[in-house]
């Protein structure tokens, strides 16, 4: 399994060749590129966008523009479409229903394909229960994406229950099937539960951990200059370490 260790910071891009994976939302103020060490791939910020908005504030065609501006950026292997997450608070806050965020995000795939970048955009099966999920794979299929045969697929709406038996069984369900999985932000449990089945996966969280427990790194513990070290990459490296 491959680990991108996710971070809010731009220029941890700059100071480690260790995999990262970063928010598009983080670039929103970047003008200018990074001179980025290793690999990287994109979130689409897709939970943010629709816990705060209860919906998608951009089109295909400007998250297109968004994703070849940051592409001067080298390194970036895939970015994740914008899809419709499917957990009950953000089906609350949309008003829609999970068939219709299965829908809508079959669509912004198709849509985004159609339009110019060099960059790969990966599809992101969406559900709640593992039947959804599979409805979900078979409305891919209906459009003509054949997701076996993708490279990379996301798993969407686990974050928060990466570590549950669910997700576990929903993993072990389409690997089975041929699918080449990348689990969003998968916790430390849920990697040790199944992340031999997943192709790649990413974590923030190092940074809830530091910032909740008001942990520092090896460096900044004898002599904090911070509260946390939140957004120290010391700090992100050396739990990552422990991880992989």
């Amino acid at each position: 399994m491959k680990f991108y260790l996710g971070t809010h910071v731009l220029n941890h891009l700059e100071k480690t060749d260790k995999p990262l994976f970063v928010s598009r939302r983080v670039f929103e103020k970047r003008k200018s590129s990074l001179d980025a060490m290793g690999d990287w791939c994109l979130d689409s910020g897709g939970f943010s966008e629709l816990s705060m908005f209860g919906k998608w504030t951009i089109n295909e065609q400007q998250y297109i523009d968004t994703i070849n501006h940051i592409d001067r950026t080298p390194g970036l292997e895939w970015a994740a479409q914008q899809d419709w997450m499917c957990e009950p608070h953000i089906i609350t806050k949309t008003g829609l229903t999970v068939k219709e965020h299965q829908k809508r995000t079959v669509n912004n795939l198709l849509e985004l394909r159609k339009l110019e970048t060099n960059v790969p955009i990966i599809p992101v099966l969406q559900g709640y229960t593992l039947e959804e999920y599979k409805d979900c794979f078979e409305m891919f299929e209906s459009s003509g994406i054949d997701l076996r045969s993708e490279n990379t697929v996301g798993l969407g709406s686990v974050c928060r229950r990466q570590n549950t038996n669910d997700i576990e069984r929903i993993v072990r369900y389409f690997h089975s099937k041929d699918i080449n999985l990348h689990g969003f932000g998968v916790k430390i449990n849920g990697i040790k539960k199944y992340g031999e089945l997943l192709q790649s996966a990413d974590s923030m969280a190092w940074s809830y951990n530091a910032r909740w427990l008001k942990d520092y790194c090896s460096i900044h513990k004898k002599n904090p200059t911070t509260k946390n070290c939140a957004n120290c990459l010391n700090y992100a490296l050396e739990w990552r370490d422990k991880l992989c």
